[in-house]
Order: structure tokens, then sequence, then C-alpha cells
């Protein structure tokens, strides 16, 4: 995948799933991550259009995909799974990719859920695109850290 995602423009954070992907979108200066959406897959063609109007509506420049690897760093099957839909993503719509590991971003969104007293089905419709908001949070803090692109990248 690309490691060169622009340093300016906005960035669409994605939380993968088969079922659900959260979105979650930057602003152009790349500091700060809003939550947008959680998007119920379809067929291929459906999931295509769809991203590829997100990238019309939301000016994106590039993606942040989340990379569930495990506690000791090592990738897993739904790693290889989000590579792959990452690939997919790159291609169809023509922008580069990064991934960036999404340990515990589903745990700080269910967090910030459980905080803001919403019934079990109100966290659930919200938690996709609030993990897709700390992946991409995390992604841009660590650029501002001067960490560099720290992407799991091959």
């Amino acid at each position: 995948m690309n490691d060169s995602l622009p340093s300016e423009g906005r960035l669409a954070g994605v939380d993968f799933g088969t079922v659900r992907i959260g979105i979650a979108v930057s602003d152009a200066r790349q500091t700060l991550a809003s939550p947008l959406d959680n998007y119920a897959r379809g067929s291929k063609d459906q999931d295509a259009a769809y991203f590829r109007r997100l990238v019309k509506d939301e000016a994106l420049v590039g993606f942040v995909v989340g990379l569930p690897v495990h506690m000791s760093g090592d990738e897993s099957q739904k790693s290889q799974e989000a590579r792959a839909f990452g690939q997919w993503l790159g291609d169809t719509t023509g922008l580069p990719v990064g991934f960036y590991d999404e340990r515990y971003s589903s745990s700080i969104a269910d967090d910030f859920l459980a905080a803001g007293q919403l019934t079990k089905k109100q966290r659930q419709k919200r938690r996709d695109m609030l993990a897709a908001q700390v992946i991409l949070a995390s992604y841009l803090e660590s650029n501002r850290q001067g960490m560099g692109r720290k992407s799991l990248d091959d």
C-alpha cells in the first residue's frame, strides 16, 4: 500500500468491518478528526459507489484504514481482510491508502459512549464511526508529535 498520504487535505479514517464500516474525516489541515457515518455494506458495486461519492462530497485526498493487530503486534486474519479492503479502496477511488494500528479504538469508543448515557442500540449505532474517529485522531496526533507517518504499511 501507499505510505505517502498527503500531509494536507482531508483524510478519511476507516474502521473496517464485514457488515458495517465506520467513517471519520479530518479537516483540511489534518488537525481534527470528526465522526461522519456508519456505512452498512452492500454489494461491491454499492460499496464502490458509496466510497466514490464520499471522496467527492468530502473532498478527500486519502484514507487511513484501521489495521487490527494482536497485542503482540502480529497481524491476524482480520488484518489481511483489512489490507485487502484497503487495496480495493485505493483501486476503487484512486486515492492513497495507509494503515494504522487500531488496537483499543473500539474500547475507547465504548468508553466515550458509556459516558453519554445512551441506550445499547444508540451506542451500537455510533460505535464504528467513533472507532474510526479514534483511529484517524491517533494517526493525526502521531504525525503532529513528529513521529512521522506511523503507519503499518508493508
